[in-house]
């Protein structure tokens, strides 16, 4: 007779690839598996620079195991991947992201790879969920549409073409017990593992993000399913919710204006590993304050990437991760 595991006591999940498990044993310091790259893949066949964020490439689909290749060498160990297709294509064989994850798994058998999984970058509305016809948020359609979406991220052709990671970042209710359980089914419970954007805010740090995936809302906002900044309490519940779903790890975002949350999370959950995402409007402040001269980036960065292990961070999602690698390798050198 079969027994199917509850989400929450499948483990390893958590620990099945060794940076996986590095991020287990967590202190202060920044090593190459404290850090992961957002990279965004468009449907073009060539490598594009983001306006809203100088230094920032938009990567193609042809060209982005060349494009990584000397960021791998430097040490990267993580990245979260980014698609920016319409429609119903979020789990078409034809999407970017699709493409890519067997051909990177290929090229860098070492690199653990997380997809985001959410509705608004494919959808015409710019919304994370499927609207009804009033306008209001289809929960459990929305549910349903991300587990699959989940499950298509990580059931390619071959075990070694499949993300190791899915991310979802939409906020719905009960949307990691439908992907845990989604993945359950199809046999992959214990070799997926599920990073929740447990605690993610209604910011206005998300701009430059929007403006490069296309994916502002088409009317009204995203208030009413990501949390109202001041709410320490609700971010509470959401980590709870999101833990009892069975979730392998937690995230806060953004980053440097919540660090208390950082701090409250890892304190009631210090089991589990927390990622913090330094999002783009945070990346943009600093680049732009540092191209002004009124910072010292290398300083002033190296200071906030602290404060977030200090907080309790055990991963930092970043966007300056080849340019901390750079100032890694050379302190290995002395």
């Amino acid at each position: 007779m079969s027994h199917v595991p509850d989400p929450k006591h499948v483990l390893h999940s958590g620990y099945f690839h060794q940076t996986l498990r590095n991020l287990q044993t967590p202190n202060v310091d920044i090593s190459p598996h404290n850090l992961m790259f957002p990279i965004f893949v468009g449907s073009f066949g060539h490598a594009n620079k983001a306006k809203s964020m100088p230094g920032v490439i938009q990567y193609g689909v042809s060209n982005i195991e060349s494009e990584l290749k000397p960021i791998v060498d430097k040490g990267l160990k993580s990245i979260l991947l980014f698609g920016d297709e319409k429609g119903t294509y979020a789990d078409s064989p034809q999407n970017p992201v699709m493409l890519v994850v067997p051909r990177l798994r290929k090229q860098f058998p070492n690199l653990v790879i997380a997809c985001d999984v959410c509705l608004c970058p494919y959808t015409s509305h710019g919304h994370c969920g499927i609207m009804k016809n009033d306008g209001v948020i289809d929960n459990q359609a929305s549910i349903n549409r991300l587990a699959q979406i989940a499950v298509s991220y990580a059931k390619p052709i071959s075990f070694n073409s499949r993300a190791h990671i899915v991310a979802p970042s939409d906020m719905m209710d009960g949307r990691i017990g439908a992907i845990k359980k989604g993945l359950i089914e199809a046999g992959l419970g214990n070799q997926v593992a599920v990073l929740s954007y447990a605690a993610k805010f209604a910011s206005g740090f998300y701009g430059p993000f929007r403006d490069i995936t296309k994916s502002a809302p088409m009317f009204s906002d995203r208030k009413c399913y990501q949390l109202p900044p001041g709410s320490k309490g609700l971010a509470a519940r959401a980590v709870l919710r999101d833990i009892n779903e069975g979730c392998d790890m937690l995230m806060v975002k953004p980053g440097l204006a919540y660090l208390d949350i950082v701090k409250q999370t890892k304190e009631a959950h210090p089991e589990y590993p927390l990622f913090v995402y330094q999002v783009s409007g945070e990346y943009a402040m600093l680049y732009h304050a540092a191209q002004a001269g009124a910072i010292d980036l290398r300083g002033v960065l190296e200071e906030v990437l602290l404060s977030m292990r200090r907080a309790g961070a055990d991963c930092i999602i970043t966007y300056f991760t080849p340019l901390i690698l750079d100032w890694l390798q050379i302190k290995s050198k002395y």
